[in-house]
């Protein structure tokens, strides 16, 4: 398990809405860049997950917006495990954003599952990603969720 695993994605010009701070939806964007990125670069890359005709799926992802990211912000982008099945088949990232190291701009929740790409039914995932999934640092109120039903 790592300490802290972050990104550090930078703000482009097409990031902005029209009142020239970061779109809602650019947020999400920096989350799944981070949470992409962590997984290849511990061997889960899409060539990969193809080999093993798996893919994760969200369920939920909600945003509390704290301070508004504009154009010349540098920013860093978080990932941490908050809960996860013992089986490695749900699991919830939590991600904060932090713009100039030191304010909290965003905190992202995001459940997921991975499904089998070619029968479209949520599984249980190889232990390769059960190895890599051990390597997220965990939150600290991280928790071993016993029921499906928790993630809901």
């Amino acid at each position: 398990m790592e300490e802290s695993f972050f990104v550090k994605p930078e703000i482009r010009w097409a990031d902005l809405d029209p009142n020239f701070h970061v779109l809602h939806s650019k947020y999400y964007d920096f989350a799944a860049y981070c949470r992409t990125k962590f997984l290849v670069l511990n061997g889960i890359t899409p060539q990969r997950m193809t080999e093993l005709k798996i893919g994760p799926v969200l369920f939920k992802e909600s945003c509390i917006f704290r301070k508004e990211l504009r154009f010349e912000d540098s920013i860093k982008v978080y990932m941490e495990l908050v809960k996860i099945l013992p089986d490695y088949s749900r699991w919830r990232i939590r991600h904060k954003i932090v713009k100039n190291d030191e304010v909290v701009s965003a905190s992202i929740e995001v459940d997921i599952a991975w499904i089998d790409s070619e029968l479209r039914k949520l599984i249980v995932p190889p232990e390769i990603v059960g190895n890599v999934t051990e390597r997220i640092p965990r939150a600290n109120d991280f928790e071993i969720a016993q029921r499906k039903s928790d993630f809901q």
